[in-house]
């Protein structure tokens, strides 16, 4: 789980090199069709000297709609798409959140956080990851809202894992409840056990017999 430093850190390398790219891209576009920047600028309503600034990775604060005109003018089309690197930066609620839970899980679990979930090179990882009387993976959500996307993640972080039972620990919040009372038929196959099974297994030290959720 990266720090909030480290996180703006990666941030601003990140943002450096697409912007390098992105500068590289457009400059050689430019080259090939030969257009001068003065062309580019006209067709996408902007200013030469923002051109320019973008061919050498120098822009700031630039919209997207400003990148994509300038795109657009050569022919092209700008498409942004992101990559899991990792865990992101738990927020506070989720971490008061699994702190409940550990004060009501038995000493004779082992507790390990930030578990990655299959093999080298797969960045998924489980929240809370369970050992002793078999394996448990669990992941924390302060608020519910695709729930059929939510079963879909959990059903392949269960398969990849090898965990024996998969837990799903959510805030017992209003909103969290009332999505709990008129969806949870979509988690039911994946997640059947309801929040007293689940964790009259773990207070007792034993492996729950059905993957489940817990609301707290």
């Amino acid at each position: 789980m990266p720090t909030v430093d480290r996180a703006q850190a990666m941030g601003k390398r990140n943002a450096a090199k697409v912007k390098q790219r992105l500068a590289d891209e457009l400059r050689g576009a430019r080259l090939a069709a030969g257009v001068s920047q003065q062309n580019v600028a006209r067709i996408a309503g902007t200013s030469q000297s923002q051109v320019s600034r973008i061919e050498m990775a120098q822009a700031t604060g630039t919209a997207i709609e400003d990148i994509a005109s300038h795109c657009a003018a050569l022919g092209l089309r700008l498409d942004l798409k992101t990559f899991p690197i990792g865990p992101p930066v738990r927020d506070a609620g989720q971490l008061r959140l699994i702190s409940r839970l550990r004060a009501k899980v038995h000493a004779a679990w082992g507790w390990a956080t930030e578990v990655l979930v299959g093999q080298l090179g797969d960045v998924r990882a489980w929240d809370v990851f369970l050992s002793g009387p078999g394996t448990v993976g669990i992941d924390a959500e302060t608020r519910l809202y695709d729930l059929q996307a939510l079963q879909r993640r959990t059903e392949a972080k269960l398969r990849d894992s090898g965990a024996e039972r998969v837990v799903l620990l959510i805030a017992g919040t209003h909103h969290n409840r009332r999505v709990l009372r008129d969806h949870r038929g979509a988690l039911r196959p994946t997640l059947p056990a309801d929040t007293a099974e689940v964790l009259a297994a773990l207070r007792s030290g034993a492996l729950p017999k059905r993957s489940g959720g817990i609301v707290l």
